[in-house]
């Protein structure tokens, strides 16, 4: 049987959610969780890589199985055994060929900016000091729609087939004492969010004229595009699936 895993995770502690030879993932602890509970080696198919340090409220990864289990039991085991910085939502039946990664319709994705020092906050938002501009932001978001090749924005030598991505949301919101950027596709380059975030910092500090960002795009140019901000500021939020993946 395949079934899809839910989790969330704190990234602080760990290498990405992929499996590195020389250093701790958040898939290599999950995957070691699920082989001891269930009486065989269980390896998962994450929705998506996210970097190190960065956090998810919500991911889903797919794995095989031929055990016969309770799935509340199964989440009450593997709950306990995972670190205090690895959460277990769900876990359920799909078809046999339903695919955690490419059966994805969207990806959400929110970025945290402190606006204020926050001694509570340091380390899972980004702490703007400087006045931003969330008009100027919300203006570049804008842009972004009118765009599909995102290659500026990508980390350099990512072996991808396509730099395409079909933008969906884009939009900052102010909250309370921090600043949201949230943002939604199909799928993300590597180091996409971060880098987005980062332009559009430097356009809400005025470094950048709004109207600039086509020319970043239209470049494909890494180096044209802003810095890349933190990565204990970003989260994966929100996973989208058709309702036939499942059983």
């Amino acid at each position: 049987m395949r079934y899809f895993i839910e989790l969330s995770y704190n990234g602080k502690a760990y290498h990405g959610w992929q499996n590195q030879p020389n250093a701790i993932s958040v898939q290599e602890v999950v995957e070691k969780g699920l082989s001891t509970v269930l009486p065989e080696q269980i390896s998962i198919m994450g929705a998506g890589r996210t970097d190190a340090g960065v956090h998810a409220t919500q991911q889903f990864a797919h794995f095989d199985t031929e055990a016969d289990f309770d799935e509340q039991q199964l989440l009450y085991s593997l709950n306990s055994f995972l670190p205090n910085d690895i959460a277990v939502r769900a876990i359920f039946k799909v078809k046999p060929d339903a695919h955690a990664r490419f059966d994805a319709l969207s990806r959400a994705y929110l970025y945290r900016i402190s606006l204020k020092k926050n001694v509570f906050a340091f380390d899972n938002t980004f702490y703007v000091k400087q006045k931003l501009d969330v008009e100027r932001m919300n203006a570049a978001c804008k842009i972004l729609f009118e765009y599909k090749d995102f290659q500026c924005f990508s980390k350099s030598q990512t072996d991808v087939k396509t730099y395409y991505c079909d933008m969906m949301q884009a939009e900052w919101i102010l909250k309370d004492d921090e600043l949201h950027f949230v943002i939604k596709a199909n799928r993300f380059l590597r180091n996409m969010v971060r880098a987005i975030v980062g332009t559009m910092i430097n356009i809400g500090l005025g470094k950048i004229e709004v109207e600039e960002l086509h020319n970043i795009i239209k470049s494909k140019n890494r180096s044209e595009a802003g810095f890349s901000v933190p990565a204990h500021g970003l989260y994966l939020t929100h996973v989208e699936y058709p309702e036939t993946i499942k059983l």
